[in-house]
């Protein structure tokens, strides 16, 4: 079976964290927390990367992240611009923000052409993660059965300020449901939550997702056939803001009986850099496992 490809959503400018935090250093080689998740990727066997990226940031990303790569994996690299839309449709006048994760993913569709995986740039997933994802996609399942590794929530929280995650719902191993909490807190093991205004307790070992996703192409024609009507009925209440989230079409699936999504629990332990204040613990974190000797002191050489 065909290599499977990993697309990396990377045109986020780390508002919170105030700057192109896919990029910043976390080892003395000055590799990032995307080249450790490339090289578990490939230890784990995928064949390609593809990155989602702005096109402002290109000259930097190549120098800072691509150099070398293709000599180790495929690389391509495509853009995620406010203007790629259906036709007919235009940018609403004075928007700036992407569209989302799931338009995001629309605008990689000409470089994927097998199974897929779907990572955010600047979270550090752990090889566990990477290897049970590939395992699925090489695995014989459906076309319409995707996979989602789910990380225990006090592993994947920080010590620094609030996080977003997907609070999963599963039943025999599946999803059944992701609601977005965007607003979680850590509070010892455990966590609260905020919404509108009021916190709530959430266990420390509820399961959530990190947008580490395994995908057949199908989830591109679906994207594809949702993002018109998602764009007739939010653009017109808010066309500044709103966006087109790939769980949320995953969901959307599950609801429809029109696919379903493994759960893959994972222990790994999630490490980011949503904050500025995180990257010292993120650099720890990883001089302790190169160290352990479970990356070797030159990723890339």
């Amino acid at each position: 079976m065909k290599k499977p490809t990993l697309v990396v959503m990377a045109a986020g400018m780390g508002s919170r964290f105030g700057g192109l935090k896919q990029m910043e250093a976390i080892d003395p080689q000055g590799n990032s927390i995307l080249h450790y998740s490339i090289y578990d990727a490939i230890a784990a066997g995928f064949g390609k990367v593809v990155f989602i990226i702005k096109r402002e940031i290109e000259a930097d990303f190549k120098e800072k992240i691509c150099k070398n790569l293709d000599k180790y994996i495929r690389v391509s690299i495509v853009y995620q611009e406010i203007d790629k839309l259906p036709a007919g449709y235009t940018v609403p006048e004075g928007r700036t923000r992407p569209w989302g994760t799931g338009h995001a993913v629309l605008c990689a569709k000409d470089e994927i052409d097998g199974p897929f995986a779907v990572i955010n740039a600047d979270d550090f997933y752990g090889r566990g993660a990477f290897a049970a994802i590939a395992q699925f996609l090489l695995s014989a399942h459906a076309d319409n059965e995707y996979a989602m590794a789910g990380y225990l929530l006090r592993n994947a929280m920080t010590d620094n300020g609030y996080v977003a995650r997907g609070v999963c719902e599963q039943q025999d191993g599946y999803l059944v449901g992701i609601t977005e909490r965007t607003h979680i807190e850590k509070h010892g093991d455990d966590a609260l939550y905020l919404e509108d205004g009021v916190y709530y307790p959430l266990r420390g070992n509820t399961v959530v997702s990190m947008n580490l996703w395994g995908f057949s192409t199908r989830i591109l024609e679906e994207l594809a056939r949702r993002f018109p009507k998602f764009l007739d009925e939010n653009v017109p209440q808010n066309p500044l803001r709103c966006e087109f989230f790939l769980p949320t079409v995953a969901n959307a699936q599950i609801h429809e009986g029109l696919g379903t999504v493994r759960v893959l629990e994972t222990d790994e332990t999630w490490y980011g850099v949503t904050y500025r204040e995180d990257l010292q613990s993120v650099q720890d974190a990883v001089a302790a496992m190169r160290a352990a000797g479970k990356y070797p002191q030159v990723l890339f050489p």
